[in-house]
Order: C-alpha cells, then structure tokens, then sequence
C-alpha cells in the first residue's frame, strides 16, 4: 500500500521547476481555498434564522471533531511527509509533523458533509465538497501530503459528520444558547439597525 501511496505521490507531485501559474493556482488552493469555511459561516450566521445557525453549529462541531480525530491518530501512529524522507518535490513550507490525515481537507469536509445531511445546506455542502478536490490536489503537488493522506480524510470527515449529527442532542442545545448570547453581545448595535439578525 505505501508503496502505491508512494507511486501516486510522484505522479502527482510538482517537477523540480512548475510553471509559474500552476505553482500560483495550486498555491491558492493548497494555502488560500480554506477560507471558504469561516467566510460561508460567519455569513450564514448574520444573515441566518435559528433552524440555519444550529446546522452552522452542528457543521463547526463536525470540522473540530474532525480535527481531534486526526490529533489521536497522528499521537497513535506518525506517518512522515514527503520531505522527511526526501521523496519528491516540496514547495511550500510546513512543520515536520504527521502528514496522515489532512487536517485542511478533513476541517473542509467535516464541514461540507455535515451540511450535506441537512437539505437547507446541500448545496452548499455539496460546492465545499467539489472545493476539496483542488485542494487535495494542490497539497498533492506542492508536496505536503500523500494521496492516502487525503483518502484518510475524508474518512475521518464522514465519521465525524455521521457523530456530529447523531449525537447533536447532546451539545447543540447548549451551544447554540451560548453562541446566541455572545453574539447578541457582539452585535447589539447591528441588530438594532437591522443589519444583522437578532
């Protein structure tokens, strides 16, 4: 399998001297394209109803998990990136940690196959997901990560959909009650003039 993983990589993986706009074009995807997230939130949660800011919730819960998921896996098992064994091209800079699972593409789709659960968010959870191929791509070629690392990821980010939206009983209520409180907080003046909802 790692040897599979390895072959794909190096198919995958930028030359020693990309063209500059495909150097520029992964960039944007590998480094840049993860903005999408906290841009189709925030968005959604001042211009949303309550039924809109709990999915919003239920989809960050959903990212985070993601993410601690791949804390316990990078603790239990430490896979090395292509730079710490030489192999291929890098071009981008990134800390010698565990490259198995992707943590932008499980945080990117946590978030985008949780909102595929709920038919209000589908569309956008499904534009997030066809997002994640470009950047799964892009940190393939700028040499950040394998192709299973991105397969494992995308693993991770259904399990973490799947819990998130099971056991939403248990934490959305008082979530939900909490955010509400501090973003009435934060934006009482818009609220007032009616620029964000209450």
């Amino acid at each position: 399998m790692e040897d599979l993983n390895h072959a794909l990589f190096l198919w995958l993986n930028a030359t020693e001297h990309p063209s500059t706009q495909l150097l520029a074009i992964a960039t944007f995807f590998a480094e840049y394209a993860i903005w999408a997230l906290p841009v189709s939130i925030g968005f959604g949660w001042l211009r949303g109803n309550e039924h809109t800011r709990k999915i919003l919730l239920e989809a960050t819960a959903s990212g985070l998990a993601g993410l601690l998921i791949n804390q316990i896996i990078g603790l239990a098992w430490q896979h090395p990136r292509l730079f710490m064994i030489g192999l291929g091209n890098t071009l981008i800079p990134h800390v010698a940690d565990s490259s198995c699972p992707s943590d932008h593409l499980t945080l990117l789709w946590g978030v985008a196959f949780s909102f595929l659960t709920h038919r209000s968010t589908r569309q956008v959870g499904m534009a997030l997901a066809f997002l994640g191929l470009p950047v799964a791509w892009a940190r393939i070629y700028l040499g950040v990560h394998f192709p299973l690392d991105i397969v494992s990821a995308a693993l991770v980010a259904m399990l973490s959909a799947c819990l998130v939206f099971r056991e939403s009983g248990l934490y959305l209520p008082v979530t939900y009650s909490l955010a509400i409180s501090v973003h009435r907080v934060l934006f009482g003046k818009l609220i007032e003039i009616g620029w964000v909802r209450k």
